[in-house]
């Protein structure tokens, strides 16, 4: 029976839509599971990572960019020197792979992987047929790829059995802004803005946000209060706590707008949600729930991308007009930007993207809101989109036992 397992991973769509259905089902079948989290460096982490994790579980030792990175050197910092499995789920291979070696333990991959580990990796778990040709083409010993399904569908159908907030709007909008830093600094004050549009022309829709928990509330409080970038074209408002409860409203009080922690139980009420691309895209198709998807590319410099150019905007005087450059170029070869809609082949998410103004935004989302036809139909063909991957999470963990054992 195995009893060390180490894993690693990064941001908060890692985690949460990742980790945490993993961790449950691995508990479940194995309550005295030892289990060491690694949070590699990461431009996507928010910081509050290990904090949240250690609220979900807290007999999990986490081990943030730092100490990963002594753990990875040998330089001991409380690591066992022994692990019994690795399992990668999330940031660079490498960090899988040196943890791996470095404790004698068996590993696998999750998603991805490269020729070079083609003989460390024991099983390679794939998200979907897709998935099994990429890990093949990596070169993946095909006797070692299992079609496990996708974490993240696990991971909203649990979170979605939580009980809904009483402020959750009911067939109305949910905003979920996104948790990464520009998400929050320009995000918040940009959906804003769209929110109060929408309530200008519609005072009767209900509309609240959803705040993920790895955002700080100070965070929220900043960001709302600073308005944003100028070309944003938002407008600063105020955070407010009422009875316990938290809002967003514009200094004169004219419109107010609950924010919430548990978004999918609040998303399964509303009638349509507003987003980011990311995690939450796939979660909120599992649920069956119709979305207008919005990248702003008002301030391209300030996005995170992959890879070293995520740095150019550091440079003086040309850098950020450079990494604007890239990331415009780079939005221009994806015809989709949420993984659904890429999944399908075609656009069951609505897709706004480039240089918007909140005014633009709020009426694309109001034709969508009035659509009864669209929002039925998007909403029963994203349901039956990952109708196959639930159980996916119970799957892998059976998978990780049995390669240990």
């Amino acid at each position: 029976m195995m009893e060390r397992i180490a894993i690693t991973a990064n941001g908060p769509g890692e985690i949460a839509g990742w980790v945490r259905p993993l961790l449950t089902r691995l508990f479940e079948a194995q309550p005295a599971l030892e289990v060491h989290l690694f949070l590699v460096p990461d431009d996507y982490a928010t910081g509050r990572e290990a904090q949240t994790v250690a609220g979900w579980f807290p007999q999990v030792h986490v081990y943030e960019g730092k100490a990963t990175l002594r753990a990875l050197l040998g330089a001991g910092g409380g690591v066992p020197a022994k692990m019994d499995f690795v399992q990668y789920l999330g940031g660079d291979l490498m960090h899988a792979a040196r943890l791996a070696r470095r404790s004698g333990a068996a590993a696998a991959t999750y998603k991805f992987s490269r020729p070079a580990y083609r003989e460390l990796f024991v099983r390679a778990f794939a998200i979907d047929l897709r998935n099994v040709e990429e890990l093949a083409k990596a070169r993946v010993h095909r006797d070692r790829i299992v079609l496990t399904g996708n974490l993240a569908i696990d991971g909203a159908l649990m979170e979605a059995e939580l009980p809904a907030p009483s402020t959750a709007p009911r067939d109305g909008i949910l905003i979920l802004p996104g948790s990464r830093r520009y998400e929050v600094e320009q995000g918040i004050p940009f959906f804003f803005t769209v929110a109060a549009a929408i309530k200008r022309v519609r005072s009767d829709v209900e509309i609240a946000f959803g705040i993920s928990p790895f955002t700080p509330m100070e965070d929220v409080r900043q960001a709302i209060a600073g308005g944003g970038h100028p070309r944003v074209y938002a407008m600063p408002g105020r955070f407010m706590v009422e009875g316990g409860q938290a809002y967003l409203t514009d200094r004169a009080e004219t419109v107010r707008f609950a924010v919430l922690r548990n978004a999918l139980p609040a998303a399964k009420q509303a009638r349509m949600v507003i987003t980011m691309p990311g995690t939450k895209t796939i979660e909120l198709a599992a649920l069956g729930k119709a979305m207008l998807a919005v990248t702003p590319l008002n301030v391209a410099e300030m996005l995170a991308i992959n890879g070293p150019l995520t740095y150019l905007n550091r440079l003086p005087v040309i850098g950020e007009r450079l990494k604007r450059a890239v990331v415009v170029a780079a939005a221009r070869r994806f015809t989709y930007f949420t993984q659904p809609n890429m999944d399908a082949g075609r656009a069951l998410i609505a897709e706004l993207r480039g240089t918007l103004t909140p005014g633009r935004v709020a009426t694309v989302a109001l034709e969508r809101f009035d659509d009864r036809a669209w929002l039925e139909d998007s909403a029963q063909a994203l349901r039956s989109l990952y109708v196959e991957h639930a159980g996916a999470a119970r799957r892998m963990a059976r998978g990780i036992l049995e390669c240990a054992a």
